[in-house]
């Protein structure tokens, strides 16, 4: 009797038909995917909510108290009322042609004396370059406060430096604090003294990236000092006179500090800001929505400015 041979499976890869082990991979932990995706949003959390509640909710909140009518403790909805107040009010409009008057006569008086130490700082015949760079840098890490009572005392009518100089060399006394024309060229000195040496770091900073080889072959073609200054040092200076612009507009809009030590806002609103007022409107006359509707214009003028002035930038470039 003849036994039948068992069928033995083919070994692996022995023919074509052989099936093919399939490994089946291991089932993911559940949870693992999610944490991570969610990871970097935990991150950022604390600084979303210091932002939201010290940024995005007073912004939020004072212009909705913009549409109310502050009497005391008492509100009342006036809708654009207060916007409307605004235009017809004379003490707003005073205190932004004084705020007008410092950022016309003031910021260009300080970005070219600003460029003009830059351009000193930056020569090769200048030695002792840190020391000087210091000096001039000093004035900027005084705070505010401190440097406008400083400059208040200094020119001060009858205990002042600067009077008592004047006196020295047989000029008359000046009302540096209490004649409106003189209260306002004060205002414009300490600003000047404090922020030149700021302006002059940013353009110094800028012309060390100005290729000297430019100075040079200007030079060979027969170029004087000052048509390399012109044609060659300006322009590669655009960027950083744009900035210094925009940042000064900017800053002398929100001027407050220096009026408000130095005068008060005085002598007969002479030297009263929009910053002036907006803070005498909410804390002095506790007319918060009055005074958030004040801010809301500041932020408009400012915005407007901004978008000119960098389109003119954009324009001539």
């Amino acid at each position: 009797m003849t036994t039948a041979p068992l069928d033995r499976p083919a070994p692996p890869g022995a023919g074509p038909s052989a099936p093919r082990t399939r490994t089946t991979p291991a089932p993911r932990r559940a949870g693992r995917g999610g944490g991570a995706r969610l990871a970097p949003y935990l991150f950022v959390l604390p600084a979303l909510a210091l932002f939201a509640a010290f940024r995005l909710y007073p912004v939020v909140w004072s212009f909705l108290l913009s549409l109310y009518r502050t009497d005391g403790v008492q509100q009342t909805w006036t809708g654009l009322g207060n916007y409307d107040r605004l235009i017809h009010d004379p003490l707003f409009w005073k205190a932004l042609g004084n705020t007008a008057l410092i950022l016309v006569v003031q910021v260009p008086v300080m970005l070219a004396l600003a460029l003009g130490l830059a351009v000193a700082l930056n020569s090769a015949l200048l030695r002792w370059k840190p020391v000087f760079r210091l000096g001039f840098f000093l004035p900027v890490v005084t705070g505010l406060v401190t440097y406008g009572l400083m400059m208040g005392a200094l020119l001060n009518q009858d205990s002042g430096a600067v009077n008592w100089l004047l006196q020295l060399v047989g000029l008359p006394q000046v009302h540096w604090l209490s004649d409106p024309f003189w209260a306002r060229v004060a205002i414009m000195l300490a600003l000047t003294w404090h922020y030149t040496g700021y302006n002059a770091v940013i353009y110094l900073a800028r012309l060390q990236t100005v290729p000297a080889e430019q100075h040079e072959a200007a030079a060979v073609d027969g170029a004087g000092a000052w048509r390399r200054f012109w044609h060659v040092t300006l322009p590669g200076m655009r960027p950083a006179l744009l900035l210094t612009v925009v940042l000064s507009t900017i800053g002398t809009l929100q001027l407050f500090d220096e009026p408000f030590i130095m005068t008060g806002g005085g002598p007969d609103n002479a030297t009263t800001t929009i910053g002036v007022y907006l803070y005498q409107t909410g804390f002095r006359y506790f007319d918060f929505g009055y005074a958030s509707a004040i801010g809301y214009a500041l932020v408009l003028i400012i915005s407007l400015l901004g978008l000119v002035q960098v389109k003119l930038a954009k324009e001539e470039e």
